[in-house]
C-alpha cells in the first residue's frame, strides 16, 4: 500500500514486474490524495509462493477479493502492459465497482494475440535472461543503456518464479474479453510512449478507443514500455489528473 488518500488505486503490474516493479514513479504519486493497492500475481513479489493456474481470470479473482479485504467498494485501475488486460478483466467482472481505468502500453481487451514466432520468441524469456534483455530493448526503442536493461531483467528474475513468468504468458496473449468490455461507459485513458513499437497509438486506436466509448489516448514523449522508469514525473501527472477528472491535457 502506498499513499493514504481518499482516491483509492489498483495497480496490475506487467510480465516483467511485481509490485517492486513500478520504479522511481511511486515516488512522485501524491500520497495526500491517493491510495495505491500494489496487486501482486500468484508467483510474482510478495506472493512469490504462491502458486495458481496463472491466468488473467485469476488475477481479476484475487484482485477483487483484496478489495474485499481493504474494504474498498470502489476503485480505480491502473495496469501496465500484461496488467492492462488484467484491469480490463476486473471491469469486466464487477464493472459497478470501477471509476476509472487507466492503462500504460496496456495489453488491449483482445490479448496480444502473438503470431507463432512472435510467441516462440516470448516463451523463451521465461528460461533465458538474454531473450529477456532483448525483449526490453526493443520495447523501449533500442535507446536505452545497459544498466537499465539489466536491472529490469534482475528484477523480473528476482521477483517472479519461472512458473508464473512462463504460465502466464498464454493467458495474456490469447484470452479475448473484447466482446465482454466493448460499449463499457467507464472514463478509460490509454498512455503509451512513443518509443514503445508493440503498444502504440495505432494499436491502441483499433482496440481501446474502438471498444469504451469514453476513451481517451495520450502519447508520452520520450518514452517506450516503461514509462515508470523513463519519465515518472509526467506519468504520475498524467494519471493523477485523469484519476480526480480533471483536464488530461499532457503535463506542460
Amino acid at each position: 500500500m502506498i499513499g493514504h488518500g481518499p482516491n483509492r488505486v489498483l495497480a496490475f503490474h506487467g510480465w516483467f514486474g511485481s509490485s517492486k516493479g513500478w520504479g522511481p514513479f511511486l515516488d512522485f504519486i501524491d500520497r495526500d490524495q491517493f491510495t495505491y493497492a500494489l496487486v501482486d500475481y500468484r508467483g510474482y513479489g510478495e506472493r512469490k509462493e504462491v502458486s495458481g493456474d496463472y491466468t488473467i481470470s485469476e488475477i481479476s479473482r484475487d484482485a477483487l477479493q483484496a478489495a474485499d479485504e481493504l474494504g474498498w467498494d470502489r476503485f480505480n485501475l491502473l495496469g501496465h502492459s500484461m496488467g492492462g488486460l488484467a484491469a480490463q478483466h476486473v471491469l469486466k467482472d464487477a464493472p459497478q465497482r470501477v471509476l476509472r481505468l487507466a492503462a500504460l502500453s496496456g495489453v488491449p481487451a483482445t490479448g496480444a494475440q502473438f503470431d507463432d514466432e512472435t510467441y516462440a520468441l516470448f516463451d523463451k524469456a521465461a528460461n533465458d535472461d538474454e531473450v529477456r534483455a532483448q525483449l526490453t530493448h526493443y520495447s523501449t526503442g533500442f535507446r536505452l543503456n545497459n544498466t537499465f536493461l539489466k536491472r529490469i531483467v534482475d528484477e523480473s528474475r528476482t521477483y517472479s518464479t519461472v512458473d508464473a513468468f512462463g504460465g502466464h504468458l498464454p493467458s495474456w496473449v490469447r484470452t479475448d474479453i473484447s466482446k465482454d468490455v466493448t460499449g463499457l461507459e467507464h472514463p478509460v485513458k490509454a498512455i503509451v510512449g512513443e518509443h514503445d513499437p508493440s503498444m502504440n497509438a495505432e494499436v491502441m486506436k483499433v482496440t481501446w478507443l474502438k471498444f469504451y466509448p469514453n476513451a481517451e489516448l495520450e502519447v508520452i514523449p520520450n518514452a517506450g514500455h516503461y514509462a515508470m522508469y523513463e519519465t515518472p514525473v509526467w506519468l504520475a501527472t498524467t494519471l493523477e489528473k485523469f484519476f480526480l477528472g480533471e483536464s488530461t491535457d499532457s503535463p506542460s
